[in-house]
């Protein structure tokens, strides 16, 4: 096995060299940034685009991208532009653990339901009478269903499962609802409560008839989701998903289409614009430590989705937004080049690189981020 500093080495090598490949091609940035003319949906599987240039990459930029996702601890990795395949990296149909992108498909789902008036976001968890163990305070149960979908309840408390930041909350009962953002994970899995509570429906039953089936997904197993968490700590438990990369690429292409697939609103529109637009601004996120982990794209966030706020929100990342879970699973939407990334780790096996689990940070995805946008040729100058 690679010790972790020589991986580090290795990675930090592999991407010099991939960003040597590129800009010695002579990439100029370019503010234009044009769209293909007509919408796409994959069938069966994806179609794929067996000349980037023409649609304005470089063949040679995107191969240079191989080393450096060699260099991670990838699993797998989809590029989509103007709903084809563009670049492909690992097994695709892979399935591993979503993480906290499961909640962006929570999101998703409740975009019908909002819609015909079955959920009303308006509705507080003292009129839908929703309650946990040990109980919630009269304070605590002003909170919305729409602030559980922001992360703005001010109900801290315990969750039945890790992975957020209720270490770093304030006392229960001191803060009003709707007033203080923190990204917790009893917000996100009492949401799930609710959308089952309201909609008489399974969550997993919802995702199957609602998403998946719509939209065409290639790989999904009914029997691989499962909930998780502690019910002693809290009732309302964590509602896991496991995913293939090329399953996820097409929620994001059904985002990019706001809901609509090939003719079929699955989403209702204004719902998939609402939830990605920006509810808390970057110099909201708490704790503040978010502040200081986002500031090279300065993240907002919406309903369960993040979003790129101002004044990064520029050239391509105009409009864009993303889902991100633990251990390197992504999905980013650029409506600015009609794109789509779909990034999975499979955090269940060993390294290849070093004694650990595999992982793949937020850093650096960043930077397979900025490789990609940098092997556009905008202008069709592509040697």
């Amino acid at each position: 096995m690679i010790r972790v500093d020589e991986a580090m080495m290795q990675r930090s090598n592999a991407f010099r060299c991939s960003v040597a490949v590129i800009l010695g091609l002579g990439l100029v940035a370019s503010a234009s940034f044009g769209q293909p003319q007509a919408h796409v949906f994959p069938g069966n599987d994806w179609e794929r685009i067996e000349t980037p240039e023409a649609v304005g990459f470089s063949s040679v930029r995107l191969q240079a991208l191989r080393p450096w996702l060699q260099a991670l601890d990838t699993t797998a990795m989809i590029v989509v532009v103007g709903g084809r395949s563009l670049f492909e990296y690992g097994d695709l149909s892979h399935l591993s653990y979503l993480g906290s992108v499961r909640k962006n498909i929570l999101a998703i789902l409740y975009g019908r339901y909002v819609d015909n008036g079955t959920i009303q976001l308006s509705k507080t968890l003292r009129e839908i009478g929703f309650t946990d163990v040990g109980g919630l305070t009269d304070r605590e149960l002003d909170a919305t269903i729409d602030h559980l979908l922001t992360a703005r309840s001010g109900v801290y408390h315990p969750a039945s499962n890790g992975g957020d930041a209720t270490n770093s909350a304030p006392p229960r009962g001191s803060q009003r609802a709707g007033t203080y953002f923190l990204y917790n994970n009893w917000d996100f899995n009492a949401a799930g409560t609710v959308f089952e509570k309201l909609t008489g429906r399974y969550v997993y039953d919802a995702l199957e008839a609602d998403l998946v089936k719509p939209i065409g997904m290639q790989d999904f197993v009914r029997a691989r989701q499962q909930k998780g968490g502690d019910p002693t700590r809290s009732q309302h438990l964590a509602y896991h998903m496991w995913l293939s990369t090329r399953d996820v690429a097409r929620i994001g292409l059904l985002m990019l289409r706001d809901g609509n697939w090939a003719g079929q609103q699955v989403v209702p529109r204004e719902w998939a614009r609402r939830i990605r637009s920006v509810v808390t601004p970057f110099h909201e996120l708490n704790p503040p430590l978010w502040r200081s982990l986002g500031t090279g794209n300065r993240w907002a966030y919406g309903y369960l989705w993040w979003a790129w706020d101002a004044p990064k929100s520029s050239g391509a990342f105009v409009g864009a937004y993303a889902g991100m879970g633990f251990g390197g699973q992504f999905i980013t939407v650029l409506p600015e080049l009609d794109l789509v990334i779909a990034h999975k780790t499979d955090t269940t096996q060993p390294s290849p690189h070093a004694q650990r689990q595999r992982s793949v940070s937020g850093a650096e995805y960043n930077a397979i981020l900025r490789l990609l946008i940098a092997a556009r040729c905008p202008d069709g100058q592509c040697s």
